[in-house]
């Protein structure tokens, strides 16, 4: 029978191999676990071998949903809203013919202030079928509710006016062309439901005239 017997490894020996496994041990440590783990590549072994596409970032990630768009929480209008009740008559001068000649063409800009949490009207002068065309606009592009209407003239308008309203809308901006369907007042009535006035910024082109001319 046949013993095969080891000699023991010497001190100098096993040193030297703990020291070459702690080397090579380093060596995957700096070239493939560092760029795969924690992404960090001193060497550049990580991208050199493909360790680099291992590392995958475990933070969380951002919340990118879109906040929802606030609602302008305005009530619906309805075709009900339109002018004035049923039980005020239209004047009999909204059928008065139209006239020989237009007023001239002009073109202006106004700025009208609605004030915080109240409503005033701007309105110009045009005659039965005038064409004009408008554009009015917010400033900071507030939301303001508003009313294009006309007002026809008489000679001795009773205390309920009839008016005919053409547009009734929540909005920032408008623009639009216009046919006087009679002779009258016609315009808007912005309301401002803010905290803070609100600047309407007001073109016309058109036959008209306005009324501080």
């Amino acid at each position: 029978m046949t013993t095969n017997q080891q000699a023991p490894m010497g001190k100098k020996q096993l040193i030297r191999s703990l020291l070459i496994a702690m080397g090579i041990g380093l060596l995957v440590l700096v070239t493939a676990i560092l760029p795969a783990e924690y992404n960090v590549d001193p060497l550049g072994t990580g991208k050199l071998f493909g360790f680099s596409r291992l590392y995958v970032d475990e933070a969380p990630i951002p919340d990118q949903t879109l906040a929802p768009i606030p609602s302008l929480e305005k009530k619906k209008l309805k075709l009900e809203k339109l002018g004035s009740s049923p039980d005020v008559p239209k004047p009999v001068e909204a059928d008065n013919p139209p006239p020989a000649e237009q007023f001239s063409e002009q073109d202006d800009t106004v700025q009208v202030v609605v004030p915080a949490g109240k409503g005033i009207e701007y309105k110009f002068r045009a005659l039965k079928y005038a064409a004009i065309k408008y554009e009015w606009s917010t400033a900071d592009d507030k939301i303001v509710y508003i009313d294009f209407h006309g007002e026809v003239q008489q000679e001795n308008p009773p205390e309920n006016v009839f008016y005919e309203s053409y547009t009734l809308a929540y909005s920032n901006n408008m623009v639009g062309t216009f046919t006087a369907p009679f002779e009258g007042r016609h315009g808007w009535y912005f309301r401002n439901e803010h905290a803070t006035d609100v600047t309407v910024t007001i073109r016309l082109r058109g036959q008209y005239q306005l009324f501080d001319q």
